[in-house]
């Protein structure tokens, strides 16, 4: 009966035995016996049994590594998203780790997202924060995708096309980053094959019409006389030749511009020995006895790549004068080039080892999509990990630091710790002072200069490249404007307090109540303008018309008739002719001409009526001061055309104030003679209107 249910879609006998004999106990049965009740009847979309997927997911994971729990996990992997099964449930039977393996792999399905790209990010993030508790979440899932792009062909064209875009995009570089080869290698190949149709047709044919006669090459020609050289040296080593992958061959076409007839290295020899000492051996009798190609050397041993891999590469010109990569690395480096970080259980009990670079890039990838707020941005910061090229640098102290390439001295700063990145003053290379956008090279030497006073430089955003530096400048940013959005809040909080005649702190505790949020949030809804003046008059009943006094007829005095009257222009609001003005009657003062929208008025309405009359004023033989605000985009020429609209409009400049804020903006402020309202008005509405100028509002007070 187990053999049957083992036997997968497409899968031989021989095949799953081989794969899994060694493994197979009863667990693995009872798993089989769980997924085979649980799953049913399902089937998937090409009409199989839905039980054959899991059990070919852990065959593929068996290939990898051989962590029991892991190809456990591979068997359940859907269980819970696609049966009634509980966690709870699968933790009872089969372990902690299990479930928590398959509740990592598990898509976020039972909330509602606003669309589908939301729903994604969430995905992606759920994943990745689980794989960095425990990467084999990972490995599970690269399993699980190539068996789906494996039976892709059952659905529709542009279904094909999603699902292959996705992989290259997502599960391909991840594969590439943790090392694990096999499967990183036909995963491409399968994308290639469905998003390129006709340069995969076309590549396959051209290798499979080359291949036999560089066989022939390899095995007649060049193999027999290095195993020749070897064994004179007395030195055991195992020479294959391996082939290129078909998508590596068509990317090789266009990074270099040339036909594929002009590849020459579809296959590769590999010579595998036992010590890293014979590695380098090896290369010196490799080079003396073919000639190498200039600038074809690389030494990944001394200097591992990211994800692990270690091996020398060279190119030699071999007999008839043929090109002829060589690889050459030992049984382990072999091992972990091949199942990437899933070798490190074998090699290195690889949970363990916190310290390597691929568990440096996960604690980068989580702090990155970490402080992403949106799906666009998560989804960015994720591909800005896992696609971009790498530079090597090191510390003054000499430890190794890998960043993308195109990285400065600040994405260095923040890479060594948040703390060292917020406070960076400056920066050496190689003994240097560079400027802070200066891109590191391969083999940099790098120290960071810090002050205590040094603060993130919104300007940094225009150079930084990793996640990490842009994630924690936004950051400050954020909080900046946090700061500063309180502090016009208060502002805004005093202002309405003298108008409304309540007490500061009793009309904050009454917005509480009547928003519903505690002091900061209401403050920051003030600040920002989300919670405005006339909404805050609505919650309190304060109506403008019931504030202003009843006019009567013999109350209305023109400005020009009160010559004999003892009056005076306030200069809290600096009102203007054109505009609705009231005048206080003040003792010592005779008549103080206020504007409708003066805060003091109002304060002086609510509280002694009485004491106000309307006043008609339309017309002036001169001009009046009155002073506006802008906060603007701080560029260059900004000031320029500022003045220059207000003068176009018959506004004179008398003072003027600016001030940069580290948001990249500008606070304006200026004091200017108008010859009325309209004119003012016109003036403002011109000003709103130029580019970079995000408010523009008179100034009371």
């Amino acid at each position: 009966m187990l053999k049957f249910i083992f036997m997968p879609y497409g899968v031989k006998e021989s095949s799953a035995d081989k794969l899994l004999g060694s493994l197979w106990d009863e667990d693995f049965q009872r798993a089989v016996e769980f997924i085979k009740l649980k799953h049913g009847d399902q089937r998937r979309q090409s009409g199989e049994p839905y039980i054959n997927h899991p059990i070919e997911v852990a065959l593929i994971l068996s290939e990898v590594l051989r962590d029991k729990d892991t190809i456990m996990a591979g068997i359940l992997h859907d269980v819970l998203e696609d049966t009634d099964t509980s966690y709870e449930e699968l933790k009872e039977l089969f372990g902690k780790t299990v479930a928590d393996i398959v509740e990592g792999v598990t898509k976020i399905g039972k909330f509602q997202f606003k669309d589908i790209e939301t729903q994604k990010a969430e995905n992606y993030r759920k994943l990745l924060l689980s794989m960095a508790k425990d990467i084999r979440v990972i490995v599970v899932k690269l399993a699980d995708r190539l068996h789906n792009m494996r039976t892709l062909d059952c659905f529709r064209r542009d279904k094909q096309v999603r699902i292959a875009k996705e992989t290259l995009e997502i599960f391909v570089p991840i594969a590439n980053r943790l090392g694990i080869w096999k499967i990183k290698t036909e995963l491409e190949d399968l994308c290639f094959k469905y998003l390129y149709p006709n340069e995969y047709e076309r590549v396959k044919s051209f290798v499979g019409n080359t291949r036999k006669d560089l066989e022939d090459y390899l095995r007649r020609h060049f193999i027999p006389i290095l195993k020749k050289v070897l064994k004179d040296a007395n030195i055991q080593a195992q020479i294959t030749y391996r082939p290129k992958h078909l998508y590596g061959i068509w990317q090789k076409t266009l990074k270099k511009g040339i036909e594929l007839e002009d590849v020459h290295d579809i296959l590769g020899v590999r010579v595998i020995v036992n010590t890293v000492q014979e590695c380098y051996l090896i290369l010196g009798l490799v080079h003396s006895t073919f000639k190498p190609i200039p600038g074809k050397f690389d030494d990944y041993i001394s200097l591992p790549k990211p994800n692990l891999y270690q091996s020398l590469h060279t190119a030699v010109i071999g007999p008839k004068g043929r090109v002829v990569e060589v690889q050459i690395r030992t049984w382990e480096m072999h091992e972990r080039a091949e199942k990437g970080i899933a070798a490190h259980w074998a090699y290195k009990e690889g949970r363990s080892s916190k310290e390597n670079s691929i568990y440096s890039w996960l604690k980068s990838l989580v702090e990155s999509i970490q402080g992403s707020k949106n799906p666009s941005e998560l989804l960015e910061n994720v591909k800005l990990e896992l696609f971009s090229e790498e530079v090597f640098v090191f510390t003054p102290k000499g430890d190794l630091k890998v960043l993308p390439a195109g990285a400065t001295p600040v994405d260095f700063a923040y890479q060594i710790h948040t703390d060292i990145g917020d406070h960076c003053a400056g920066a050496k290379v190689n003994g240097r002072m560079v400027p802070l956008n200066y891109k590191l090279q391969s083999g940099d030497m790098v120290e960071i200069i810090t002050h205590p006073n040094k603060r993130p430089n919104p300007e940094w955003l225009k150079f930084v490249v990793t996640s990490k530096a842009k994630s924690k400048i936004k950051a400050y940013i954020k909080e900046l404007e946090r700061e500063r959005l309180l502090a016009e809040g208060r502002q805004k909080l005093e202002a309405l307090s003298r108008k409304l005649g309540m007490p500061r702190e009793e009309l904050l505790n009454e917005l509480v109540r009547a928003v519903g949020r505690d002091e900061e949030e209401v403050l920051l809804l003030l600040g920002s303008g989300k919670l405005t003046k006339e909404k805050v008059l609505s919650i309190f009943r304060v109506k403008e018309q019931r504030l202003v006094k009843e006019e009567k007829t013999e109350d209305l005095l023109k400005l020009e008739d009160v010559g004999r009257v003892q009056y005076e222009l306030a200069m809290c609001c600096m009102p203007l002719p054109g505009e609705e003005v009231y005048g206080v009657v003040s003792r010592g003062r005779g008549l103080v001409i206020h504007s409708k929208e003066c805060p003091n008025l109002q304060y002086i309405l609510r509280n002694v009526p009485d004491k106000v009359m309307k006043v008609l004023w339309e017309i002036s033989n001169r001009k009046h001061k009155t002073r506006i605000r802008l906060v603007v985009k701080d560029r260059i020429g900004i000031l320029g055309e500022v003045s220059s609209t207000i003068a176009k409009w018959g506004g004179n400049i008398t003072e003027a104030r600016t001030k940069s804020i580290a948001t990249g903006d500008a606070i304006m402020e200026f004091t200017i003679d108008v010859e009325d309202y309209p004119t003012l008005q016109r003036i403002m509405q011109s000003l709103k209107g130029l580019e970079g100028v995000e408010t523009c509002e008179r100034i009371f007070g």
